[in-house]
């Protein structure tokens, strides 16, 4: 009988990503219907850090955020695979990310959500995000503002 051990383990990144672009990249638009995340967007982001939930040398997870020009840490893009939610990886992808984030000096992080992600809101309100505004994005779309003090 063979027995199959899964190793969960989260990869830090900072900057971009290029060792995992293409697994970031497919797994991107699995969890966002199909959007493509170009390279260029993310060469774009000052202070990009990149949190990678890995089993067994796949990306299961992921969380990125960067430094907003207000110089509070704004966690921009996140998401799991299908097959792989309900094991608690986007809580623990956050949990990691806020101490990453509290180590370089930040006393905030900021999010955006939507109403037809639940999940997320959810995840974001479990882990003491306070709701602090809302507002309609370009595309029209309602977003709500979240924040967490980390201090």
């Amino acid at each position: 009988m063979k027995i199959e051990v899964k190793h969960m383990q989260i990869e830090i990144i900072e900057g971009v990503p290029y060792k995992y672009l293409k697994q970031l990249q497919t797994l991107h638009a699995h969890v966002f219907e199909g959007a493509a995340l170009p390279l260029a967007k993310l060469e774009g982001k000052e202070g990009l850090l990149c949190l990678f939930m890995m089993e067994d040398a796949q990306m299961i997870g992921f969380k990125l955020g960067y430094i907003h020009p207000d110089r509070v840490f704004y966690s921009w893009l996140g998401g799991v695979h299908e097959g792989q939610r309900g094991r608690g990886i986007a809580s623990k992808l956050m949990i990691r990310q806020h101490e990453e984030v509290q180590k370089r000096g930040f006393q905030k992080v900021r999010t955006y959500g939507r109403n037809n992600r639940k999940a997320m809101l959810i995840t974001n309100i479990k882990h003491d995000f306070d709701i602090i505004s809302t507002f309609v994005d370009a595309k029209g779309r309602h977003k709500i503002i979240f924040e967490k003090s980390l201090f």
